[in-house]
């Protein structure tokens, strides 16, 4: 599977404001690949335009073995006259309640299948959002701080089963947690501050798998990688 941008670009429509300009990368195989940069660089616009949510751009977007992609957003809402275990229950393709059974504990979410979304706290409302596409078939999931709101240990309790129970997926994760993107990811696509004039910078990261599988001083030099990217 292969994920390539060549020479995109893409202007707010009906203005002159350029959200992204003339942006080339190319990311290859399964396994969690992350968009970091500050609030504003075009990073939500980047995944829409590769979720074919907007069309108005200039440039190509090749998406090699990717056939079915999906796009989770951080506060996405959900109907408010179901109970959430009712609605995972009609979300959940045949064949799949042994994994909806898996994610509920793995997300911590056992106590609140008879909640409806409104009771619910941003953060559990993201983690059942995320089971939702979880539990569909797809190819490449594009996680738009979709585990915002999440306190850190259980962040990444999920991310590394997500890992694992999903080997064989692409993962596009956006967050703004520096050290989160350069310890899970592999490669990690950093937007610059536009005032910068830095542009776009691809970094190597550090792809654990485990809670044991860190190096503290490769970590510290990815982190310090992207830092000098902005």
């Amino acid at each position: 599977m292969l994920l390539e941008c060549h020479n995109l670009n893409f202007t707010y429509p009906q203005t002159e404001t350029i959200v992204i300009n003339n942006l080339s990368f190319s990311m290859a195989d399964s396994g969690f690949k992350a968009v970091f940069g500050p609030s504003g660089v075009g990073k939500t616009s980047l995944a829409k335009l590769i979720a074919n949510g907007i069309n108005s751009f200039t440039g190509k977007i090749k998406t090699h073995g990717l056939s079915t992609i999906l796009y989770s957003y951080n506060l996405e809402r959900l109907p408010g006259w179901a109970s959430i275990g009712n609605h995972l229950s009609k979300v959940t393709p045949e064949g799949r309640d042994g994994l909806k059974t898996d994610l509920i504990g793995i997300f911590k979410l056992e106590d609140l299948m008879g909640s409806r979304f409104s009771q619910l706290s941003m953060g559990q409302q993201n983690r059942i959002n995320l089971i939702r596409y979880l539990l569909q078939d797809f190819d490449l999931l594009i996680m738009d701080e979709s585990l915002a709101n999440v306190d850190e240990k259980l962040r990444q309790d999920i991310i590394l089963a997500i890992k694992t129970l999903f080997n064989d997926k692409m993962f596009l994760y956006i967050s703004h947690n520096l050290r989160e993107v350069s310890k899970f990811c592999s490669d990690i696509l950093v937007f610059s501050d536009p005032k910068g004039h830095k542009g776009y910078s691809m970094v190597k990261g550090q792809d654990c798998k485990s809670k044991q599988d860190l190096d503290k001083e490769k970590l510290d030099q990815t982190i310090l990688e992207i830092m000098n990217a902005f």
